[in-house]
């Protein structure tokens, strides 16, 4: 199981992680705060002292069409924001 999906990089998050040392992460719904920290410190090679998690669930629309009523709706996602330690910086742009 892949803990992490993928970093969230917008300008709350940015701005969170200058001032605050706090970075945002998609990470797997079933994946818990204890397996988000290791996978975190063993990725980037920091120290995590605090994990934060949210569940998103799924958007609904509905849409009124010639053919009908269309049903829709996103996935449901799970977002974690990890602190770092002080002096500790996670560069997403490193390895690319």
């Amino acid at each position: 199981m892949s803990v992490i999906i993928k970093p969230i990089i917008t300008e709350k998050m940015t701005s969170d992680s200058e001032l605050y040392n706090r970075y945002g992460f998609i990470v797997n719904p079933k994946a818990n705060k204890l397996q988000i920290k290791e996978a975190i410190e063993t990725a980037y090679g920091v120290s995590v002292e605090k994990v934060r998690t949210m569940n998103y669930g799924p958007s609904r629309k509905t849409r009124y069409t010639k053919t009908g009523v269309q049903h829709g709706k996103s996935n449901a996602y799970k977002k974690a924001i990890v602190q770092v330690a002080d002096g500790d910086v996670i560069d997403y742009y490193s390895n690319l």
